[in-house]
């Protein structure tokens, strides 16, 4: 099935996007120290792949675009639009995780990351519910999932994340 100009516009767009998204990677790798940690790779080693591998991807997209569209793509089942306020909470949620990480610490940053991100998850599929119980079980949620990852990283592992407190605990 060969795509329609239309189609293959946005597909080439798409493939713009993970092209800009690598290239923001490897800016990003690009200040990070290269020197040589635990088994002769530093820190750097794992953005400058990951960007690379955005980065042939995206090529592989704008190929396909130009020979004919992504082939073999299902068409839509329904024409539901996308669901915004979800796409909203859930870009929310993920940026006040990234801004407010060192301010608040690891714990209380995801827990907010999560509780924002299964809001705009959960109100996609169903009528919006606000319901404050439904709140404080999201919250305990998230925390029970971001507390033992945060004290694996740092007593098991010795990874240091932003904590709220100098104990190591929070």
């Amino acid at each position: 099935m060969i795509s329609s100009d239309k189609a293959r516009l946005r597909q080439a767009w798409v493939a713009v996007g993970v092209m800009a998204l690598a290239l923001v990677l490897a800016v990003g790798a690009y200040d990070i120290s290269s020197e040589a940690g635990y088994a002769g790779i530093g820190p750097n080693f794992l953005p400058w792949l990951v960007s690379a591998v955005l980065a042939a991807c995206a090529l592989a997209m704008l190929w396909e675009v130009r020979h004919g569209g992504f082939r073999g793509m299902l068409p839509p089942e329904s024409d539901t639009p996308m669901y915004l306020p979800g796409f909203v909470w859930v870009s929310a949620g993920m940026l006040l995780n990234a801004t407010l990480l060192t301010s608040i610490g690891f714990i209380l940053s995801c827990t907010l990351c999560y509780v924002f991100a299964v809001r705009g998850l959960r109100n996609a599929g169903a009528p919006p519910e606000y319901r404050l119980r439904r709140w404080l079980v999201d919250a305990l949620t998230g925390a029970a999932i971001a507390a033992p990852v945060y004290w694996i990283f740092t007593k098991l592992l010795a990874i240091n994340l932003p904590g709220l407190t100098a104990t190591g605990w929070l």
